[in-house]
């Protein structure tokens, strides 16, 4: 008859399997399926020369990537549907998780309608600016009213680290709004340099599984050892999502990575923006975004800064170019460097908000 050490023990052991097994699954299914995927893509792209259109306002050394097949991020999501329905498959069905896979869907396809504006008319620009918000807004009022008429995730607002909530009525419904919408678009516009927005998405999405464990743990009401593996394991399964676009995100930079073969374009990038967003709202973690998701926050507000200072102050210009990457690249940075430090700078804060949760948690 085991004590209950050893019972502890199994039970720590067990646990520490279920959860390796909840986020290796959909990753590496993801990752196969999407670099298999968008292999196959590169040469059809090129044969429908649904190639890359490069716009005017940027560095000159982007020029000779016109040419390049884009709309890639459609073997992102082949990826992220094959990985979120084998989690599904090897645990149980989530409501959640096919909620956020169907606003990723439904975002991609207002990009692929983008990218095929811009490809078959042979422009940089697709669907224009109000069609574009038009859309985005109505999705994004759909993930307002299931969060909390259909989730019921409430009206409260989690504070990281602080760990207080804060009830703000009806006003949850616009700030969802605005959290999906500013997501959707920040990932858009980070996207702009060989496996940038690919690269921080993938080091975000490792760690907010991790992220979510242990809030759970700080904020929930403890649990018997016997039923902490279920528990713990159950909210898990509500970040398959963020594992299985990590696995999609590194199958597709290994064709996306400097010099880049194939573009995710705005299938990709919308689609990635809808669906962290919609993933971190119904975890109640959305305020991590801006913490994790920090080089986002920086290139859509460089963009915003910028268009603000040339219309109010008379043509006069905050950076050489927006958003921020450029303006990078125009003071001396080489792409691969840009790139290199945007990740690093995520990696660093995923690492220190789990150093200073775990901290908390053994206090």
């Amino acid at each position: 008859m085991s004590g209950p050490g050893q019972a502890g023990g199994e039970g720590m052991s067990d646990l520490g399997f279920a959860l390796a097994l909840d986020f290796l699954i959909p990753l590496s299914v993801a990752l196969c399926v999407t670099a298999v995927v968008t292999r196959a893509l590169i040469p059809f792209f090129r044969r429908m020369k649904t190639t890359q259109i490069i716009h005017e306002d940027v560095p000159d050394a982007h020029r000779q990537k016109e040419g390049t097949p884009t709309m890639g991020g459609a073997a992102i999501l082949a990826g992220l549907i094959s990985g979120c329905a084998a989690a599904m498959i090897s645990a149980r069905f989530s409501v959640d998780t096919a909620v956020i896979l169907t606003v990723a869907l439904i975002f991609g396809f207002v990009g692929f309608l983008d990218d095929y504006t811009k490809v078959t008319r042979r422009r940089n620009l697709g669907l224009t600016a109000k069609q574009k918000i038009a859309l985005q807004l109505f999705v994004a009022l759909g993930v307002a009213l299931y969060c909390v008429y259909v989730a019921d995730t409430g009206t409260e607002i989690l504070i990281p680290f602080l760990w207080t909530r804060v009830d703000i009525g009806l006003w949850i419904i616009p700030y969802i709004i605005f959290i999906v919408v500013s997501m959707v678009n920040s990932v858009n516009l980070t996207d702009g340099l060989d496996g940038l927005a690919g690269g921080v998405t993938t080091v975000l999405s490792l760690f907010y599984p991790v992220l979510a464990i242990l809030a759970m743990t700080l904020t929930e009401v403890r649990v018997p050892d016997d039923l902490q593996v279920f528990v713990i394991t159950d909210h898990l399964l509500d970040t398959t999502f963020f594992s299985a676009l990590a696995g999609a995100c590194i199958g597709f930079l290994i064709y996306n990575r400097h010099p880049a073969r194939i573009f995710m374009g705005d299938t990709g990038s919308l689609a990635i923006g809808g669906g962290i967003a919609t993933a971190a709202l119904l975890l109640g973690m959305e305020l991590f975004l801006p913490i994790m998701g920090l080089i986002f926050v920086v290139e859509a507000l460089s963009d915003i800064i910028q268009v603000a200072s040339y219309k109010l102050r008379k043509g006069k210009r905050v950076f050489k170019m927006a958003p921020l990457h450029h303006h990078f690249e125009l003071s001396g940075w080489s792409e691969q460097r840009v790139v290199g430090v945007f990740i690093g700078v995520t990696f660093l804060l995923g690492a220190v908000s789990v150093a200073v949760m775990a901290l908390q948690l053994s206090m």
